[in-house]
């Protein structure tokens, strides 16, 4: 109740602060086309600020308890990180994956579409005596990995595996925040939806993705490290049908896709659409200075999180991924990651194919100039044949 009403007094301060700095923005970012205002983009900008509300309005604060384990477990953190060299060479944080046996496998029906639930063990752990290791395998049900699968009958076909964003990770929103549809029946694709951890079957609160946001930075970390660890074991398993697989994924699966792109040789494309590739980053554009300066205050440093953090910062690796066969889309008026992140994205890429939509975060959808991006990186990467 306490918590309720606290956020319902700091909410309508925090939306003011966003909206009045809009103002101060810069006028422009070398690179990202000029920001052409009209009603219709700033209707597109307000399905942005909505969905933050309802994060602001459900999210759990941080009691002064937890705020000191979370400060403590970082500090310990970034001596355990430091002391074996991940921090200089973040690729050695991440195991090398055993390989995925399905250990369920049933079908269902969603939006018309057939699929094939697959199910198995995680077996991800995070590394001996690492900070926040037992709370993160206390997690039951997030120990069990799940995927989607559309899968044509016949002869092997190329594979596109969709890693989904944040409260997402159920065949309802999959099927829709992805035109899988079109993936699978008009362009003849297999396609794999794999479930990130805390999101779908595999959640801890009471909606898909609670626990992400938490406050918890290790949290954080780990989720990365395993959704990575479960989606490379997932493509090797589909790679035994010899074809060629690449991956999309969007907001928190375009991060995602960006760090798998960096540990998985042999894909055929990664496509990032709308990625939140730096946390820090993030959280400094969607809340406002006043409150970040609170969360100092209290003892919530962004300078250790963004150290920590580069273990599982794409920024930090090297893609794997030829030059050619990586690509991009994002939003000119994205209202929750901030558009000088994905420049930086691309930057350190070498300047891919980058598409820009004059919309915001959640417009994505409803944007013709993703499709026509979809299909070039399908036809450029070998998915599309003819």
């Amino acid at each position: 109740m306490i918590d309720l009403v606290l956020r319902s007094v700091l909410t309508p301060g925090v939306l003011a602060a966003r909206w009045a700095g809009l103002a101060q923005l810069p006028a422009s970012i070398a690179d990202v086309p000029a920001t052409r205002w009209s009603v219709g983009l700033a209707t597109k900008m307000i399905m942005d600020e909505i969905f933050f509300l309802t994060e602001a309005l459900s999210i759990q604060l941080v009691s002064v308890r937890d705020r000191r384990r979370i400060d403590e477990e970082m500090a310990a953190a970034l001596g355990y990180f430091a002391a074996r060299g991940f921090l200089d060479r973040p690729d050695d944080y991440h195991h090398d994956p055993t390989p995925l046996v399905p250990t369920e496998s049933r079908h269902a029906t969603s939006r018309g579409l057939r699929y094939e639930h697959l199910q198995f063990a995680s077996e991800y752990e995070p590394h001996a005596g690492e900070p926040g290791r037992e709370r993160w395998l206390a997690y039951e049900r997030n120990r069990t990995g799940h995927a989607w699968v559309l899968r044509h009958a016949g002869k092997p076909r190329p594979w596109l595996v969709c890693i989904h964003g944040y409260r997402m990770g159920f065949p309802l929103a999959d099927f829709t925040g992805f035109p899988a549809a079109w993936f699978h029946h008009e362009l003849g694709l297999n396609v794999a939806f794999p479930v990130l951890p805390l999101h779908g079957p595999r959640k801890i609160g009471v909606r898909t993705g609670d626990g992400f946001l938490s406050g918890d930075y290790l949290d954080t970390i780990h989720l990365q490290a395993q959704a990575v660890w479960d989606i490379r074991r997932l493509v090797r398993w589909l790679r035994e049908d010899g074809e060629p697989i690449g991956v999309y994924g969007l907001s928190l699966g375009g991060y995602t896709t960006t760090l798998l792109a960096s540990l998985e040789d042999d894909l055929a494309c990664a496509i990032a659409g709308i990625p939140a590739t730096d946390y820090v980053g993030l959280t400094r554009w969607v809340i406002p200075a006043w409150l970040l300066a609170l969360a100092e205050y209290a003892g919530v440093t962004l300078d250790r999180v963004e150290q920590i953090i580069r273990v599982v910062s794409p920024l930090a690796f090297t893609p794997r991924v030829p030059w050619d066969r990586r690509f991009l889309y994002a939003a000119t008026a994205d209202r929750l990651v901030p558009p000088a992140t994905v420049r930086a994205l691309w930057e350190h890429w070498g300047r891919p194919r980058l598409d820009w939509y004059q919309g915001s975060h959640t417009s994505f959808g409803m944007e013709t100039a993703v499709p026509g991006l979809l299909t070039d990186a399908f036809r450029r990467s070998g998915l599309l044949r003819g």
